[in-house]
């Protein structure tokens, strides 16, 4: 069974899901968890511009690092820093150095022509990466 699961996240909802699969998962096997959130910037012409802030970045990561150790599962925070066109190669770079044997993702659905011209991350994460990946089911919002 998995040994090592690296779970990234990001700032969208979905990340619960993510998050509570890699412990579940981690639970079952008594493996070590690495939490990653890759801190986006894009780039234009003259300039690298950040999609978040640092802030946020840590809240972000720390929240789910306490989510995972609050189940009594070794967990680790790491935050990475990237452009958006990066940010598949920084989980699977995270993952090779982690020695991951799991990658748990959230997906983001788009439609058809919207992931021709921006590929899923989640893809891009499948095709770079020689870990196994897991796609964490979106959950269905609560009323």
């Amino acid at each position: 069974m998995f040994q090592r699961i690296l779970v990234a996240v990001d700032p969208s909802p979905a990340r619960y899901s993510a998050v509570r699969l890699a412990g579940e998962m981690a639970a079952l096997s008594g493996a070590e968890v690495r939490v990653l959130h890759v801190v986006a910037s894009a780039a234009s012409v003259a300039t690298v511009l950040p999609l978040e802030d640092d802030t946020e970045a840590k809240a972000l990561l720390d929240e789910a690092v306490t989510i995972l150790r609050d189940k009594g599962l070794k967990t680790e925070g790491v935050l990475a820093r990237g452009l958006t066109a990066q940010i598949a190669t920084a989980i699977s770079e995270s993952a090779e150095d982690f020695a991951a044997d799991l990658i748990v993702l959230s997906p983001h659905h788009r439609g058809f022509v919207e992931a021709l011209f921006n590929p899923r991350v989640s893809d891009a994460v499948a095709h770079a990466s020689r870990t196994a990946l897991l796609l964490a089911p979106e959950e269905e919002p609560t009323a």
